[in-house]
């Protein structure tokens, strides 16, 4: 919706006009009629907009793209393990001063193990293999 639309400028102005004529005491219903028009276009902008972004994305996945964000999720993985690292230190500290060397061992095969859980959800390695496999159904 522009904002200088001609239409709603003509509303308004209608508006304005049949309050001259009116008096104050249909104000609030000369108001109402009016933000009701304005609501309705709005309504229709907006309906508009999400029917092209709906469009668009319908668009993306049927060519095949994925969203780019969310290609191959580097930027997730080096920032989950920068955390575990930066939160190792002081489960390192809080293990070892507690309960010595076994408490230091558990604390880390549990960020082990919660970076190998985090690393798998990616499975890099299916993804190579499921385009080999593909590639080779091709050739036959």
């Amino acid at each position: 919706m522009d904002p200088r639309d001609p239409e709603l400028k003509k509303e308004l102005n209608a508006t304005l006009q049949a309050r001259r004529e009116l008096g104050e005491e249909y104000d609030s219903a000369l108001v109402d009629s009016f933000l009701e028009k304005v609501e309705e276009r709005l309504d229709t902008t907006v309906d508009r907009r999400v029917r092209r972004e709906l469009a668009e994305q319908q668009l993306v996945v049927a060519r095949g793209a994925s969203h780019p964000r969310t290609q191959d999720g580097f930027g997730e993985r080096y920032g989950f393990g920068i955390v575990s690292l930066v939160l190792a230190i002081p489960l390192s500290a809080i293990a070892a001063l507690n309960t010595g060397l076994p408490g230091l061992t558990v604390a880390w095969l549990g960020l082990v193990a919660v970076n190998v859980v985090q690393s798998a959800r990616f499975r890099p390695w299916r993804k190579a293999r499921a385009a080999a496999e593909q590639s080779s159904r091709w050739e036959e």
